[in-house]
């Protein structure tokens, strides 16, 4: 990166879907948390390939430190209802809900990403389902919904979700037992 690069800018090259220099704004963000302003304004530039990779460097910041977003929660929800732009949706429907959310957040959150079910995009459909998914760890009173949900697209869906769906019902399986095992034995504290 030069000197007076901004984000901004090593985010502009290429044609909208390519990822870019979206490796090298990920280390710098991890090596400087505090630029992640700045990539958070690239969520909502104007031009759709820019967007885009910032989306795609956001979610990949988060996975490992989903903490740093906290502070824009809003504004990354308030995105989520707004946008069109196919790879800021799927790359939002996984990142915010690593975020600490109220129950009525999980709720705005879900109910936008059940309107994504019926989106023409896959890959948008499929992690609205994983989004859904992952709320239900904030929002335990959501899961059953949640499990329908998967269910039917596991038998029903497009292939990437029927796919994602066997991933998702394995994984809330395991961490149910999980907690039933943690359960049983407080019992006997």
């Amino acid at each position: 990166m030069q000197a007076a690069e901004t984000i901004r800018q090593m985010l502009e090259p290429g044609r909208r879907l390519d990822a870019g220099r979206v490796w090298e704004v990920i280390e710098l963000i991890e090596g400087q948390p505090s630029r992640l302003s700045k990539l958070i304004e690239c969520l909502f530039d104007e031009d759709a390939a820019v967007a885009s990779r910032a989306a795609d460097a956001l979610e990949r910041v988060t996975r490992d430190s989903p903490q740093l977003a906290q502070r824009w929660k809003e504004s990354l929800i308030g995105l989520l209802a707004e946008t069109t732009e196919k790879k800021v949706r799927w790359n939002l429907a996984l990142t915010i809900p690593r975020l600490k959310l109220t129950i009525p957040e999980c709720r705005r959150v879900a109910d936008v990403l059940n309107t994504w079910l019926d989106d023409p995009s896959s890959i948008v459909k499929t992690t609205a389902l994983h989004g859904m998914a992952d709320l239900t760890r904030q929002n335990p009173d959501s899961l059953a919904n949640v499990l329908d949900l998967l269910r039917i697209a596991g038998r029903s869906g497009t292939p990437a979700m029927r796919a994602r769906s066997r991933i998702l019902l394995k994984a809330i399986e395991r961490d149910s037992q999980k907690q039933v095992k943690r359960s049983s034995l407080h019992m006997f504290d």
